[in-house]
């Protein structure tokens, strides 16, 4: 039995958000030729079932599928900073830390 061809709901929710289709395109970051495809079902609607289909396996909503990174970067502890965490009891090499040490003042 063959399933039924879906009906894109995406005009409707575009125009609940009182979003024309050039801003929507703009928002996305695609065309609005590529925003009338999808409204009428041209293209794009398989891709939408694949992601509904992976997020009833995985038991997610879409936005749990990506993770940004922060936009932080990671700043590494200097060697002083390293040494007052160990001394904090934060550490438990002190023997990398000691080894540093001797290296340094050598």
């Amino acid at each position: 039995m063959q399933q039924p061809t879906p009906i894109p709901k995406l005009a409707l929710l575009r125009e609940q958000a009182g979003l024309t289709q050039r801003e929507l395109a703009h928002i996305v970051g695609v065309t609005e030729t590529t925003i009338a495809n999808w409204e009428r079902g041209r293209s794009g609607l398989d891709w939408i079932e694949r992601f509904i289909k992976l997020c009833d396996a995985l038991n997610c909503d879409l936005h749990d599928l990506i993770e940004y990174p922060s936009s932080e970067p990671v700043k590494e502890p200097s060697f002083e900073e390293l040494r007052q965490m160990y001394r904090a009891g934060q550490l438990l090499h002190r023997r990398a830390i000691d080894s540093n040490t001797q290296s340094q003042a050598k």
